[in-house]
């Protein structure tokens, strides 16, 4: 493995890994908020990608005006789609078995990735040229523009939400209640109006992680398959901890673009190159995280006495 192979290999990881943070982020904070582990996350990913990619195309505008309407447009039904699916579904939920909540969630999931691809088909689609294309150089490496752009996007975004968390007072409420649901409640948070707030601020995040997705690699109904790279990264920095999930998006990220190509290119096995590792890369680290430390990086251990 050369040293030209790993640097180039960490700016796109880095760059992804912006991005997959990004989704982590929405999916930490889900979990943190409310205990619950959503297993629609990949499909709001598919739902913003779709929607907008949609509305980009339909608006008779010049291109970057219909592209940061439907993106504002996306983002609002986003957080709409959040708050529909907190109050309608899982709200009545609350308290029962931890199954039928996983349950629930999966089958939202399909109902969502059907309805995308039957809206707008499976073959892929393309946004309007939107970011400038080609490479970026930087002396012997490469980097795909639009790469550059995500991730600068991806980035800003993840220091807004941390400033909104940090500062607002609805951020502040999240907090509480993340810490300390029986604390928060005496303190007078309505736990009920964070939970919607956490749906509606993940649906956001992945929408969004779903956009710039789209950007660099087209719309199709395996992005939520994203989805699942960024439960990834959630597990290995730790379920309940929100700047675990964003270290752990980097480090997937990395991880894919370093060993998981590098596999690919050079590793055989049985007398057959092993194509395709790169893609189970971010599942085997959730296995081996498993296996070596159940609670990630920074997760809180729980420990049981008998």
């Amino acid at each position: 493995m050369t040293l030209h192979f790993v640097l180039e290999g960490a700016l796109v990881g880095v760059a992804v890994g912006s991005i997959y943070a990004l989704i982590a982020l929405g999916f930490a904070l889900l979990y943190k908020s409310t205990k619950i582990l959503n297993l629609a996350h990949g499909e709001m990913v598919l739902f913003g990608g779709y929607l907008a990619i949609a509305l980009t195309r339909s608006l008779d505008l010049p291109v970057w005006m219909a592209f940061a309407l439907a993106v504002a447009g996306t983002l609002a039904a986003a957080a709409a789609l959040g708050f529909v699916v907190e109050r309608g579904i899982m709200r009545p939920l609350y308290g029962q078995s931890l199954l039928s909540v996983i349950i629930v969630t999966l089958a939202l999931g399909y109902i969502i990735r059907g309805l995308m691809v039957g809206l707008w088909g499976g073959d892929t689609r393309q946004f309007p040229p939107v970011v400038p294309t080609g490479v970026v150089r930087f002396g012997d490496l490469i980097v795909p523009r639009v790469g550059i752009y995500s991730a600068a996007v991806a980035l800003a975004l993840l220091v807004g939400f941390s400033l909104f968390f940090r500062y607002s007072l609805v951020g502040i409420a999240m907090r509480a209640a993340a810490n300390e649901q029986l604390t928060a409640s005496t303190l007078g948070v309505s736990l009920k109006r964070v939970f919607a707030y956490a749906w509606a601020f993940a649906a956001i995040a992945a929408s969004f992680g779903g956009i710039l997705l789209g950007l660099w690699l087209g719309v199709n109904f395996a992005l939520d398959y994203v989805g699942l790279k960024a439960l990834a990264a959630v597990i290995l920095g730790g379920l309940d901890s929100i700047p675990g999930a964003i270290l752990g998006g980097f480090l997937i990220g990395m991880l894919e673009n370093i060993l998981g190509a590098y596999i690919d290119a050079n590793v055989t096995a049985f007398g057959v190159s092993l194509h395709g590792f790169k893609e189970i890369t971010p599942f085997v680290v959730i296995l081996l995280v498993l296996l070596i430390k159940p609670y990630g990086l920074f997760g809180t251990e729980h420990i049981e006495r008998l």
